[in-house]
């Protein structure tokens, strides 16, 4: 098929005006990936810290505040209001002293945003392991520290009945 010349022109000023109107992508500085799992796991572990405190503070400071917590079996908690009364309630409802360790185990990272993918593993007040899973957390750096923004986590027991 052959094309005139007034539709070749507008073909031409089309390309043109699309070309114009993008810009480039900005490329930011590569993240620094060993020291960004460091600092995500120095997160994981005042996580951890203040869980084991029974400290509601510490543990939502991993959190920012309009972050949304995907809980297992209950609904999501919206917001940092929502997320201090579920790990308060969490806190009411041990009183066996039970503790987790969370553990970094894959992450991805590309400007301002890092993704965690993490195990985690209860234990009793003895040391006896008692329930393991994964977890998921989304990280944007705001005011220059990695605050997390969404997160959910799995079991790897069965639902019970």
């Amino acid at each position: 098929m052959r094309l005139n010349v007034r539709s070749t022109a507008l073909i031409g000023l089309a390309a043109l005006f699309l070309t114009a109107c993008t810009s480039p992508k900005e490329e930011s500085a590569p993240v620094d990936m060993d020291k960004l799992k460091v600092e995500i796991q120095a997160m994981e572990d005042a996580f951890a810290a203040g869980e084991k405190a029974k400290d509601v503070d510490a543990v939502a400071a991993y959190y920012a505040d309009d972050a949304t917590s995907f809980n297992r079996n209950e609904p999501p908690s919206v917001g940092m209001a929502a997320i201090k009364e579920k790990i308060a309630k969490g806190f009411a409802k041990d009183t066996a002293g039970n503790y987790n360790v969370y553990k970094v185990v894959d992450l991805f990272a590309e400007g301002n945003t890092a993704t965690e993918i993490g195990s985690w593993t209860q234990f009793d007040s003895a040391g006896t392991q008692m329930e393991n899973g994964y977890y998921m957390s989304y990280f944007q750096k705001r005011d220059g520290k990695y605050l997390c923004v969404r997160d959910m986590s799995v079991t790897e027991s069965p639902a019970k009945k």
